[in-house]
């Protein structure tokens, strides 16, 4: 039973995994056979780098000790969770009478630091998580383990198009602040009592010029050592504590 279990979590074959890609389905990994070649698996890995979704060639052996089914040599295991839409969740928490408290992940790509972002997100309740639906980290085991379960607790959006969620979140009255070090504003000095998202960018890259250019606000955490970047996932939990703070 339990074997019929986790196969209703998987996908074989390489055709059915570029379709289940298409159809917009939530992988999480993927298991090739070593050696695998031929335009089917060019187009896969040209999906799998699109979609930014965790890959890794295996023996022969391994494919086999998942299921004892035909996996033709591929096998896809489906997300253990369901992405929300934040055009549905916003309006609910309005209705609510809450002062809603967005954060936004531009480009973060490592499940590590996502997972670390959610469980500080999920213990200082803010209300959802929106992320890019490509080249982004999801809900993979990895994040949800380092997120200590907090993913799923917590509403993850993910937006096909990042910037129109970001002016969504804009439209709908909610203050869009950057963490950016290249801001002169305080992250003390905001307004945090206002409805707030807040956007976070990768470590190496940063928020995007387009995502930036959305933004009400642009603020920084002061930096007096010689090392002047903290890892984005401890950057999070400083700013969504100030905002926590000031709403106490």
């Amino acid at each position: 039973m339990q074997k019929r279990v986790k196969e209703n979590k998987m996908i074989f074959g390489l055709h059915s995994i570029i379709e289940a890609i298409d159809a917009g389905k939530e992988i999480e990994k993927i298991y090739l056979k070593r050696d695998f070649g031929g335009e089917l698996v060019k187009r896969l890995f040209a999906k799998i780098k699109t979609h930014n979704i965790p890959c890794q060639k295996v023996p022969q052996e391994k494919l086999n000790a998942f299921t004892e089914k035909n996996h033709q040599g591929a096998v896809a295991f489906l997300s253990e969770l369901s992405y929300q839409n934040i055009n549905n969740i916003l309006p609910m928490l309005y209705e609510q009478g809450k002062v809603p408290f967005i954060v936004a992940l531009d480009g973060i790509t490592d499940v590590r630091n996502f997972g670390a972002i959610a469980r500080t997100c999920e213990c200082a309740g803010v209300d959802a998580i929106v992320i890019p639906a490509y080249r982004s980290a999801s809900a993979t085991a990895d994040a949800i383990k380092t997120s200590a379960g907090a993913l799923y607790h917590i509403p993850i959006c993910r937006a096909e198009d990042f910037p129109k969620a970001i002016e969504f979140l804009k439209d709908s009255g909610l203050n869009v602040v950057a963490l950016s070090e290249k801001s002169k504003k305080l992250y003390t000095d905001e307004n945090y009592t206002l409805p707030t998202a807040l956007i976070l960018g990768a470590e190496d890259t940063g928020i995007s010029p387009e995502v930036l250019r959305l933004c009400h606000s642009h603020v920084q955490i002061p930096m007096k050592g010689q090392i002047q970047s903290l890892n984005v996932s401890v950057a999070a939990g400083i700013v969504v504590y100030e905002v926590v703070k000031s709403r106490i």
